[in-house]
């Protein structure tokens, strides 16, 4: 017999299309920027663990990469890879969509959710809806194709509704002991953060002018008292896309430096030194060698 007033602990799935606001979510819940986002589709390509500790509950969730249907090559094949093994080991599932009709990349992460596991869809940027009478058709709409255990709106940059999520959420975890320490907020280590926060600037910065093909590789991050050190080089598809992370006079290069080294501060808690390079790895995106190499 459960125990309304047990300890629960158990792990919760953010899934969606890409774009529909998983990782703000999760930055949201948290309270801090952990998952790092952006406008651009593929921005989440690791599983990533944002540990969220209260009194009476620790959820573990993970957020995932946006199931992807275009650009299909060996990146995106192994960020599909993940989201559907992710799919196959949590004990809750938050399925993301944004207040609009329910389109094909939807129906395509519809199609992979467990049916013996409870699911909540989560109707995130609500406040954005200009007639909230069109709520209901939409629920219906959705309602229809999948067996639903609770139907949420949210708002996750307003911080709405949040606790009732939580709240739902916590009644389907299972009744154990936390697993992390109550100050822990994910399973990667600096190193993997540090990657993460210098890729976000270069797809908020760099718009559309250079593709999918960018990735981050840490050579060197040494931590002297409160100082990190770290050497980074971002690696690009293309010779001719060089330039334009470089920018006039290495101005877009020091722009993305020095918003990282912020983000970095302020998530570490201490003074970062970074140094960074752009290298040239053709065709990385498509080359399971290198993706391994890269954390894929």
């Amino acid at each position: 017999m459960t125990s309304h007033n047990a300890f629960r602990c158990g792990t919760v799935a953010i899934v969606g299309r890409p774009n529909v606001g998983k990782s703000t979510l999760l930055n949201h819940i948290l309270g801090l920027k952990l998952s790092i986002t952006s406008r651009k589709a593929q921005t989440t390509r690791y599983r990533l663990l944002g540990i969220h500790t209260t009194d009476d509950t620790q959820y573990l969730f993970v957020d995932t990469p946006g199931f992807q249907q275009k650009h299909i090559n060996a990146l995106n094949r192994t960020l599909n890879r993940t989201v559907t093994q992710v799919l196959s080991e949590v004990d809750v599932v938050l399925f993301v969509v944004e207040p609009s009709k329910l389109g094909d990349a939807d129906r395509k992460v519809l199609s992979l959710l467990p049916r013996n596991q409870p699911v909540f869809l989560v109707i995130n940027k609500a406040d954005l809806m200009e007639d909230k009478a069109q709520l209901l058709p939409l629920i219906e709409t959705f309602s229809q194709e999948f067996s639903f255990t609770g139907i949420i709106p949210v708002s996750a940059k307003r911080n709405l509704n949040l606790d009732q999520l939580l709240a739902a959420v916590r009644e389907q975890l299972p009744e154990q002991e936390a697993i992390y320490g109550e100050d822990e907020l994910t399973d990667r280590n600096e190193r993997f953060l540090a990657a993460e926060l210098l890729r976000e600037k270069v797809f908020r910065l760099l718009g559309d002018e250079v593709p999918y093909s960018v990735a981050v590789e840490i050579e060197k991050f040494e931590q002297e008292g409160n100082l990190r050190r770290i050497h980074a080089a971002i690696i690009v598809d293309k010779e001719s896309q060089k330039p334009m992370l470089i920018g006039k006079g290495g101005e877009k290069l020091k722009r993305i430096s020095t918003e990282a080294r912020q983000d970095m501060e302020k998530l570490f808690g201490g003074k970062i030194w970074l140094e960074t390079w752009v290298k040239v790895k053709g065709g990385w995106a498509d080359d399971e060698r290198a993706l391994k190499s890269l954390g894929y």
